[in-house]
């Protein structure tokens, strides 16, 4: 089994040959879009790499005075993913546009990129360019040290963004790992972690454990104030302080929706959960009202969950929300007058419970009705409880005298989950 992980480094720029990275940035994404709307011109939508490779691949080389051909092939594939992305909510009946490229980027592999120790050289639309890595201690504790400096993990390419004058490389490692368990018998055999997000709550296990967002909150209005005070002043200072702001509040942000993943893939090993299933993250704003902060820490999270989980043999996937929120977990029960804010109580067996985990308990549900693999003679699937395992079919095992209990106790009226 392969572990991934991407390392962000800084870049020491000089003034020369930022401008050769920024015109790259700026060809990249002209080559991006270029194939785009070639992909979107016929009455389907293309998105067969090899084809828009066939019929793209010149053109682009010619109109852009012969840019690099690895980084053409880059635009391509960055391309091609995001019209396989629009046309796949297309068939999910959701609604998508055309992709439009604007984020400054370049995609780099290792025919345009070469990784050195302490530097990197790049390709660039006037040769090639070599920019020195800003790194903090070898021996600090840092994922530099953990992945990029570790002989266990080789570099497999990167990305490089540009923002406020600022060049950061975000250089992707991998490593093989072994894995005791194959993912048919993760599936077979594993027990599912459910997980429900929200605003109040930003995550709610099926084991009950909650992670409040009243931290993320409070912050994010701190910041926000911060960025309506500098606003006011209307000066070049203000102007530059309030892009300061913007950069710690994603850095606050990345470190406590990191620390949250960590306690999730620990909650899923306490429990021996081999799958962690999330609701699907497409519509969450509208399902959730939630703000478009809030959006990019359920993102956040997701993402860092993932490959956290990964190493350790975890799966971690997404299911269909729909009437998670409605549905009664205990008898199946489906209505929306079963939920009142954060209060849940079923109209047809009376089980009564916090809504949310409710909710993260149909998930964890929904998940194991997706992936039954029949009812002969396998190994019971199960959604871990802070109080046992329940089965797809209703049934129900109590956990041992040993097993944790989450924050959030199950109701005094189901002690059986």
């Amino acid at each position: 089994m392969e572990v991934r992980r991407t390392v962000p480094v800084a870049l020491d720029v000089d003034s020369d040959d930022a401008a050769f990275l920024e015109d790259t940035v700026d060809t990249f994404l002209w080559s991006a879009q270029y194939v785009v709307d070639h992909a979107f011109e016929g009455e389907y939508v293309t998105t067969s790499k090899t084809t828009l490779d066939d019929e793209t691949y010149d053109d682009v080389r010619e109109q852009t005075d012969g840019f690099n051909g690895g980084l053409v092939q880059a635009a391509r594939n960055k391309a091609a993913e995001a019209c396989k992305s629009v046309v796949a909510r297309w068939q999910n009946g959701k609604k998508a546009s055309k992709p439009t490229f604007t984020s400054p980027h370049v995609v780099y592999d290792h025919r345009t990129a070469t990784f050195h120790d302490d530097y990197v050289s790049l390709a660039t639309t006037d040769g090639r360019i070599e920019a020195d890595y800003i790194l903090p201690n070898e021996d600090s504790n840092t994922p530099h040290s953990e992945y990029l400096f570790s002989d266990e993990y080789e570099i497999t390419g990167a990305e490089l963004h540009y923002r406020d004058s600022d060049w950061m490389l975000h250089i992707h490692c991998k490593k093989e790992v072994e894995c005791n368990t194959s993912e048919q018998a993760a599936t077979e055999n594993g027990t599912v972690l459910g997980v429900d997000l929200g605003v109040n709550n930003l995550a709610v296990t099926s084991t009950g454990t909650f992670w409040t967002g009243d931290e993320f909150d409070h912050w994010r209005q701190e910041y926000e104030n911060r960025r309506g005070s500098l606003q006011q002043c209307g000066t070049r200072w203000a102007h530059e302080n309030i892009q300061s702001v913007g950069q710690k509040e994603e850095g606050r942000f990345k470190l406590m929706m990191h620390r949250i993943a960590n306690e999730l893939v620990a909650e899923a090993r306490e429990n021996e959960c081999m799958v962690i299933a999330f609701e699907d993250l497409t519509d969450i704003r509208d399902r959730t009202g939630a703000s478009w902060g809030h959006k990019w820490a359920f993102d956040r999270l997701y993402d860092y969950v993932e490959y956290k989980a990964e190493e350790h043999g975890i799966t971690v996937d997404q299911v269909d929300p729909e009437n998670t929120s409605r549905r009664c977990s205990h008898c199946g029960f489906t209505h929306p007058d079963n939920r009142d804010d954060e209060n849940f109580e079923c109209l047809k067996c009376g089980y009564e419970n916090h809504a949310d985990y409710n909710a993260a308990k149909n998930i964890g549900l929904r998940y194991l009705r997706r992936n039954q693999t029949g009812d002969g003679g396998g190994a019971s699937l199960g959604v871990r409880l802070n109080s046992g395992t329940l089965t797809v079919n209703g049934g129900y095992s109590p956990a041992s005298s040993e097993a944790r209990t989450g924050v959030h106790a199950e109701s005094h009226r189901f002690s059986g989950g």
